[in-house]
């Protein structure tokens, strides 16, 4: 038996390789180019294919979709805070600078936002941990090479692309009706609008997506391509990104030019989006180190990234576009003060490093006295699209759920699997048989035991049926 599967190895990698000597180079190099079209491209297609899917639920640009309760599996973005309510303002600002508002925190409410140019680049963070420091205030958003009059009062941030979005959470003191409506009310305070209306702006237009589903998963196939190709033709070429020029025209894409691929080319394209997929999924794993010691749990962002996205990608030796890649294939917003606000942490493997099955039961204790002003949260998401698992009642647990059971020391043990443990059904996150998952575990208003670890976070533990 052995023999004969050396036999069928050795015959397959001969025929792999009498099949690269047969492809033309020029295929070749498309398939390459093709990948590594994927992996630059990546926070920019996660941008469109987001303004796709609110386009589609029946928002524009210069309005916000948002989520009149917390989002449940309809909404399939990468890796959503079910714990949340979630505000989107996708800007455009060919015509001119825009607006976004937001109102002061206190009583009523409180945000943690963070606005993106279109390529996920932090302008700015905004809210308590923003740049308006709980104040409210009105964010200027300029577009490229703006030369226009600048008015007094704003809060100015000048955007390399003429659109991006804004990431708006509106905090939730409890899942009761009444706080979620609190926080809907909040949220629905944000104003969106031109300057040139500013004096007297017209009504922010609001599309709720509650029940729709919102897919802007990533699709590692030619509709990649489609989206990277509107991003092309609509936005300026960043001097950074120039030597993508002849890249991209080299698989079909150019300023100016339709994109339209024969049947073998797009053959090519999948390919390369198949390699980049590949890639990608396989360095996920490996290129983040533990952020406790001998635990699983990463903090899914690589410190080059965190350091070269934060100042515009001005750092004169490093440009993290592997990172970078990496990260928005599993998640989207860039964020100015990473830790300030908000606090993640990731892990696909159990206390013995084996995967997370859905088909099997786990069990986290969270320590007592989370390191955190507002609440934490864990969430449940498919590890082959970073989405939330389709068709499942809940995905997360969160401080902010009253009823849950907690341990006579203040600790809280958050069951995992297909079927509730008998007597915890309060504090389990359901899962799929059949299907690899993540977690991602979110702290607000982080702490210093955080940071100085002196509270640790331990890994799931497999446990039998109950």
């Amino acid at each position: 038996m052995k023999k004969e599967i050396l036999v069928s190895l050795a015959l397959a990698c001969h025929a792999m390789l009498a099949s690269a000597e047969t492809q033309p180079v020029q295929d070749r190099v498309v398939v390459s180019r093709a990948a590594q079209a994927v992996v630059w491209g990546m926070p920019a297609v996660n941008t469109d294919l987001m303004l796709q899917a609110a386009i589609k639920a029946g928002a524009g640009e210069n309005e916000i979709v948002y989520w009149s309760r917390p989002v449940d599996w309809h909404n399939q973005t990468l890796t959503p805070n079910p714990d949340a309510i979630y505000l989107m303002p996708f800007f455009d600002t060919k015509q001119g600078p825009i607006v976004l508002e937001v109102p002061p925190a206190g009583r009523d409410g409180s945000i943690t936002g963070n606005i993106d140019d279109l390529w996920q680049m932090p302008l700015e963070d905004a809210g308590p941990s923003g740049a308006d420091k709980g104040a409210g205030g009105k964010y200027l958003i300029l577009p490229p090479a703006w030369r226009g009059r600048i008015p007094p009062g704003y809060i100015v941030l000048r955007s390399p692309t003429y659109s991006g979005y804004a990431l708006i959470r509106s905090t939730l003191s409890s899942h009761s009706d009444a706080d979620v409506a609190k926080a809907v009310a909040y949220g629905k305070r944000l104003k969106l609008y031109a300057l040139a209306n500013a004096a007297k702006p017209p009504p922010t237009r609001y599309v709720d997506a509650v029940d729709v589903l919102f897919d802007s998963t990533i699709p590692y196939d030619i509709r990649y391509f489609q989206s990277l190709d509107r991003i092309v033709q609509n936005e300026p070429w960043l001097e950074r990104d120039k030597v993508m020029i002849d890249q991209l025209k080299s698989i079909g894409i150019e300023k100016g030019k339709p994109f339209a691929p024969d049947d073998k080319r797009v053959a090519m394209l999948d390919e390369g989006a198949r390699d980049a997929h590949e890639w990608i999924e396989y360095q996920s794993e490996r290129v983040y180190a533990p952020y406790f010691s001998n635990t699983h749990w990463a903090v899914p962002a690589a410190s080059e990234l965190v350091q070269d996205a934060s100042k515009g990608y001005t750092e004169p030796d490093i440009y993290p576009v592997d990172a970078r890649a990496i990260v928005y294939s599993m998640g989207y917003v860039g964020i100015k003060r990473l830790g300030a606000g908000q606090f993640y942490l990731m892990s696909w493997q159990d206390k013995d490093g084996e995967r997370l099955d859905g088909g099997q039961r786990y069990r986290l204790t969270v320590p007592p006295d989370a390191p955190m002003r507002q609440y934490w949260s864990v969430t449940a998401y498919s590890r082959v699209t970073h989405a939330l698992i389709k068709d499942v009642p809940r995905a997360s647990r969160s401080s902010q759920v009253q009823d849950m059971e907690k341990n006579p020391d203040g600790s809280v043990d958050i069951y995992f699997g297909p079927e509730p443990p008998a007597g915890h059904k309060r504090n389990w996150v359901p899962t799929k048989s059949g299907e690899n998952f993540e977690l991602l575990f979110r702290l607000y208003g982080p702490t210093k035991p955080l940071f100085d670890k002196t509270w640790v976070l331990p890994d799931l533990v497999k446990i039998s049926a109950q």
